[in-house]
Formats: structure tokens, C-alpha cells, sequence
């Protein structure tokens, strides 16, 4: 059922009149504008450049201005901002000219489900795809959930669920400190490995801020955390406020909730056996791959659980979890008369996320030749995460990389892509001048058999619809031919 089709009886207006979105085209941000349209609120926005978010706000009305000037705030009583605008930003100005409330992204979300039970899912890497997951054993369970998702899901339709249950599932991002503005029934943290550094500056106030977000679960509340993370099983004994019930999930150690039996299905995925308590509940049989999904598979399942749904209609959801948009997306296939090329697409742009995905490529792939295109994401992750960098590559054959995605960096912050490529020995990578010309360099190496990755947050995601055309034209002049 389509956001603005559902009806929500009783269901109380969350702000009168226009609101202004400041960063419109991110992900959370456009969530935001999505359920505000859906109560009937007028929504504007803004971004540097136009998106399928963008897009889709106003294929459902809302009015989208390219660049940010003063005039875009037009008649809106509210601005919703996304962290990373500046305090230079011509509609902030114009809002603090005009006496206008501004309400942080984070702070909007909360608004928007104060009248539900939040259940939150946290942590440095998986947050997405088990937020996912959640979302859909909530909906197999028939609770309706309401969701909030930091990417796009082919299940449910894109990256936002207006539901009418008294769920909230929302996927709780730690940049800028956003999930403390969260109360949860129920939170889990996936795992705690130092990242956003350039915000938070050590690792020390990095981890304080899950030890920070942990103590405001609601007393009654659980609290449920992955024991294979050291960091986040430390939060259970850091907790200092919150006297909410602890949990703890695991394929590797003993835990309240624990996966085994890890063996390959013919779908391409893994099977388990999951225990409750050291009693077994059942089977859990996925199709994507990778021991990291069925972490997060089993996260999810612990929190569909306490929230009230049935194992076997959890088990039935995840089994038909199809991934995340760019969370190893299949872009697809050219085959010809030697064997197929695959072509892959993954946001992984940390050392540990990008181990999982290239482990989870060898379990898929087993015995072909991977070539993979990383693009580093802002200079400063580079710098602070350099010996992760260092090894992670190493189960790729072929490795080309792109220059850096600054973001909102500019190079004195770190090291750019030239410098980490000669920190690279395994595999010793390739440097690409961009994607425009990268596409041919890469066409012309690949051969039958081989599977290529783009991996990195950035726009690396456009190199592999270009790749995956280009191969397809070469298929057919050879076909002509």
C-alpha cells in the first residue's frame, strides 16, 4: 500500500502550516518530508544537487529547490536541517532573521513518533540492513510498524513505511550525536568500532555517545547487544542511568540469543539453527550471504521477538529478504559464450564493512576472479582508519581506486587516494582518473568469469551501471559480429 494512501484515524498533526527541508535529498532527511506530506504538511526543500530522493518528494508534491539561497524558505513556520548544513547556510540565516524555529533532523524524527514505541538499532557498521530486516518480520508479524531506513529496501517499497501500529522502527544514526534524541522501548547495538572521527574527534567520544544513547533506554525497556562486538558488550556494565533489561546476541560466544550451525544454502545465503536461552527455536535460511547478515538477521529476530512477533513469522520474513539498495546489490550479469560477468555494487567504505563484503563475495562467487573499484570516503576516515585500510583488500585480485569522495572534507584533513594506494600492498592497486574514464580501463581488463565490486559511500555507485552498460554494448557488436 502506497505512503499516501493509508489512512491514519486519530492520528494528531505534528506541525501546523509549511516546513522547510535543509539537506532534503538525504536519506533520513526525505523520510522526513515523505511522512509530513502524508499528514497533509506542506513540505519545501533544498539540496546542492537534485536525486531519487529529491524526486520521489516531488513526485508527492513537495516543492525542491536546487542550491541554497535565502528565497527557498519562502512561506514555511518550521526548518528541518540536516547536520551537516553551516551555520553560513543562506536559509539558516533567513530562519534566524525571520524568528523561525529550526529543528535538527534527528529532532524531527523524534516528533514525529512520540506516539509510538521506538524500537532503535545502533551501532558502527549493519545498522541498515538489520533495521531492514526488523522492519519486515514487523510487518509479517502484522504490527504495522511505522519505519524510518537509512537506504532504500526493495521490500518495503523505499526508505520509509508509514504504518499505523505503535511501532516506530527506526535505524538510529550516531553521526552528530542524532540518536541520543532517542528514548527507545527497545535498542539494539550491532557493534562499536571508531568512525565519524572528523565530528567526534577521538574514539574515546565516539564510544561515549553509545554508552550515552544505552542509558536512555526506558527502564521498563531492553536493551539488546551483539556479544561479538568487545565495545558494545562493554555497554551493558557502562550503563549508568538506565535500569533497562540487557540482552545479548551472538554466532560466536554464549548469549541470550545464539546462532549456529552456520552451512551454505543453494540460494546463495546461509542456514542456522537460532537458541533462545539454550532452547532452539528454530531455523533461519537466508538468500543474501555473508556471516555479518546473519548477525544482523539475528539481531533483528531478537528484537521482532520482544516486540511481540512470532518466531516462525520472522523466520518467514527473512527468508525473503531480498538486501538493501547498495548493500551488495546485484547490478547485473552480461554472460557469454565463456562464462558471465557480474557486476556488484556495495556502500561499504570502512575496513571492517569491507572485509564482510568481500568475504560474503567469496561465499557467493567461490573460484572467480574478483576485481573490485573502492572510491575512499573523505580524507579524514582515510587518515584515522589507515591500518585497516591497509589489509582489507586482500581477497581481491584486481583492485582500481577512484579519487577520494570529500564530502564535506577538503584534503588538509587527511590523506587523498594517491597517498592510501601507497599504503596498499595486497593487492597493489590501480589509480583511476575518474568514472567517466575509469568505465573503459575496466571494461577492457574484465574478462569471463570475473565479478567486479564498486565499493564506497560515495558516487563510485554510478561506475557500475556504466560498467555493466558498456559490457552489454561489447556483448552485442560481438553477437553482430
Amino acid at each position: 500500500m502506497g505512503l499516501m494512501s493509508r489512512q491514519r484515524k486519530g492520528r494528531k498533526k505534528i506541525t501546523p502550516g509549511q516546513v522547510h527541508l535543509v539537506g532534503a535529498g538525504g536519506v533520513h532527511m526525505s523520510a522526513i518530508g515523505q511522512l509530513l506530506l502524508a499528514r497533509g504538511i506542506a513540505v519545501t526543500g533544498s539540496d546542492l544537487q537534485p536525486s531519487n530522493y529529491t524526486r520521489r518528494l516531488e513526485q508527492l508534491g513537495a516543492k525542491i529547490y536546487q542550491g541554497h539561497t535565502a528565497s527557498n524558505v519562502g512561506d514555511a513556520e518550521l526548518l528541518v536541517v540536516t547536520a551537516a548544513a553551516m551555520d553560513d547556510n543562506p536559509e539558516l540565516i533567513a530562519a534566524r532573521e525571520r524568528g523561525l524555529p529550526v529543528m535538527l533532523r534527528a529532532e524531527m524524527v523524534q516528533r514525529l513518533v512520540e506516539d509510538r514505541e521506538v524500537l532503535a538499532i545502533a551501532g558502527s557498521h549493519g545498522k541498515t540492513t538489520t533495521t531492514n530486516m526488523l522492519a519486515m518480520m514487523m510487518e509479517r508479524g502484522e504490527l504495522d510498524p511505522l519505519v524510518i531506513l537509512g537506504g532504500d529496501s526493495p521490500d518495503l517499497g523505499g526508505n520509509v513505511r508509514d504504518g499505523n501500529g505503535r511501532h516506530a522502527v527506526l535505524e538510529a544514526d550516531e553521526y552528530a550525536e542524532a540518536f541520543l534524541h532517542y528514548s527507545p522501548k527497545i535498542a539494539l547495538v550491532t557493534n562499536i568500532e571508531a568512525d565519524h572521527l572528523d565530528y567526534y574527534g577521538t574514539e574515546e567520544h565516539y564510544k561515549s555517545a553509545f554508552t550515552r544513547f544505552a542509558s536512555q533506554v526506558q527502564s521498563e525497556g531492553t536493551l539488546i547487544v551483539c556479544a561479538d562486538s568487545p565495545d558494545a558488550l562493554g555497554l551493558a556494565e557502562a550503563r549508568s542511568e538506565s535500569d533497562a533489561h540487557v540482552e545479548f546476541y551472538s554466532v560466536e560466544n554464549e548469549a541470550t540469543w545464539r546462532a549456529r550451525g552456520l552451512r551454505g544454502n543453494d540460494r546463495g545465503g546461509l542456514d542456522c539453527t537460532v537458541e533462545l536461552d539454550g532452547l532452539e527455536l528454530g531455523k533461519l535460511s537466508l538468500q543474501v550471504p555473508g556471516r555479518h547478515n546473519v548477525v544482523n538477521a539475528l539481531g533483528a529476530l531478537a528484537v521482532a521477538m520482544r516486540a511481540g512477533v512470532d518466531f516462525h513469522r520472522a523466520a518467514s520474513a527473512v527468508s525473503d529478504f531480498q538486501g538493501t539498495r547498495r548493500h551488495f546489490e546485484l547490478i547485473g550479469e552480461v554472460t557469454g559464450d565463456r562464462g558471465p560477468i557480474t557486476i556488484v555494487d556495495d556502500y561499504a567504505h570502512h575496513p571492517t564493512e569491507i572485509r564482510a563484503t568481500l568475504s560474503a563475495a567469496r561465499q557467493r562467487f567461490a573460484g572467480r576472479r574478483l576485481v573490485a573499484c573502492f572510491q575512499p570516503h573523505t580524507y579524514s576516515r582515510s587518515q584515522y582508519l589507515l591500518d585497516g585500510f591497509r589489509t582489507c583488500f586482500e581477497a581481491i585480485d584486481i583492485l582500481y581506486l577512484l579519487p577520494t569522495y570529500a564530502a564535506r572534507e577538503t584534503n588538509e584533513t587527511g590523506i587523498d587516494a594517491p597517498t592510501l594506494a601507497k599504503e596498499l600492498e595486497v593487492p597493489s592497486p590501480l589509480l583511476l582518473d575518474s568514472i567517466e574514464s575509469g568505465t573503459a580501463q575496466i571494461v577492457a581488463m574484465l574478462e569471463a568469469g570475473d565479478v567486479f565490486l564498486t565499493i564506497g559511500a560515495g558516487d563510485v555507485t554510478r561506475l557500475a551501471p556504466a560498467v555493466l552498460e558498456s559490457l552489454q554494448g561489447r556483448q552485442s557488436q560481438r553477437v553482430r559480429s
